[in-house]
């Protein structure tokens, strides 16, 4: 048993007596989470309204970009900064073509934005893009990748292409776009195009506020019948058939005089005009100047006959009112009292021990009796 033993201790050569002058260190001990010689970096004050509404007339660019952000976060602190900005740009703003462009998925949207802004771009002036990108239902992100579509117009001196998230708020992102149209008017952008997807609800709110509603279609997505259901196109002033060339020229015809069927069947607009239906190539760069002399058309027609001050006044109270009912909407969802009540009230409506209807009573009663007494 002891020569067993023996030979266990020395089958290991560190037990061994010539090496008992080895020493084995405790090795390198766990490194800090965060690195011990980062030094904390200041944070950035807050930027004057005064200083960015300077830049913004100046047609600063940079200061520009700021304020949008500005107006797109959700900080009160800097939303009280984005309002006096809005405020001091309001009476230089009103001078521009605000043209709202959309479009199923894959009609091509952006290219035809590339070439679009750099046709208007040809005669001067300055282009400002904004682009309201879907958010996702389930991850809340966008992807913000349509300026990389618009590489020629992105390059361009006398372009700004913002694109922003709706962020699952369609009221919140169209408030934001409208008061960014403002700040790029201030700073001497006098076309604007805003680019929605055309899904979902958003195009009624960019119908709102722009001038001139654009619709782009493709060839091949059912018969005026099929046109007659889309409720978008009863909004659009012009439509216009995308990818029309090569071998999809004639079903590109085929396609703009079915949309003119199906427009002969809808009631006439409020400016009285007659939307056209027109064909192009916007990769290929084909007859851009058709559409684009449609949309001059329009707004002779639409300022010959004081429609377009009397669109915009319209659009103005439409927006005083949507401010109204968000701001009372974000007031009543962010009062403590109103939320535990919220709560409460989910539970025996879940449980089956209250309506619908008689919960959300009890809880508007609550709201306004609260506001009495505050008074």
């Amino acid at each position: 048993m002891e020569e067993t033993k023996d030979m266990c201790a020395m089958a290991h050569p560190e037990n061994d007596p010539q090496f008992a002058g080895l020493n084995v260190n405790a090795g390198v001990s766990k490194p800090p989470i965060v690195n011990p010689y980062l030094k904390p970096r200041k944070r950035q004050a807050l930027p004057n309204a005064a200083d960015l509404v300077e830049g913004i007339l100046k047609g600063d660019v940079t200061r520009l970009a700021k304020a949008v952000t500005l107006v797109e976060s959700v900080a009160p602190a800097h939303q009280a900064i984005a309002h006096e900005v809005i405020e001091k740009c309001l009476p230089h703003s009103g001078n521009s073509r605000r043209i709202g462009i959309t479009g199923v998925p894959g009609a091509g949207k952006s290219t035809s934005i590339d070439v679009f802004g750099l046709h208007v771009l040809k005669n001067g002036g300055k282009l400002a893009v904004l682009a309201i990108d879907p958010s996702s239902e389930r991850s809340k992100g966008s992807i913000l990748g349509d300026k990389t579509r618009m590489e020629k117009l992105s390059l361009h001196p006398s372009a700004f292409i913002r694109p922003s998230p709706s962020a699952g708020s369609l009221g919140g992102v169209a408030r934001k776009t409208r008061e960014t149209i403002i700040l790029c008017e201030a700073a001497g952008y006098d076309n604007i195009f805003v680019e929605t997807v055309g899904v979902g609800q958003s195009e009624t709110a960019v119908h709102s506020m722009v001038d001139f509603f654009l619709l782009i279609q493709l060839a091949g997505t059912g018969d005026e019948l099929q046109g007659i259901k889309r409720g978008i196109m009863e909004m659009a002033d012009g439509i216009v058939i995308n990818k029309c060339d090569g071998d999809n020229v004639e079903r590109a015809k085929l396609a703009a005089a079915q949309f003119r069927n199906a427009l002969h069947l809808f009631p006439p607009t409020p400016s009285k005009w007659v939307p056209e239906v027109l064909t192009y190539s916007g990769y290929f760069e084909l007859d851009i100047d058709k559409v684009w002399d449609m949309i001059d058309r329009y707004f002779d027609y639409v300022k010959k006959t004081g429609y377009f001050d009397l669109k915009r006044q319209q659009q103005a109270k439409y927006w005083m009112v949507e401010t109204i009912d968000e701001q009372l909407r974000s007031n009543f969802y962010h009062l403590p009292e109103v939320r535990a009540l919220l709560e409460q009230k989910e539970m025996r409506v879940l449980n089956n021990e209250q309506s619908s209807f008689t919960a959300a009573k009890d809880v508007l009663d609550f709201y306004f009796e609260r506001l009495r007494n505050r008074d």
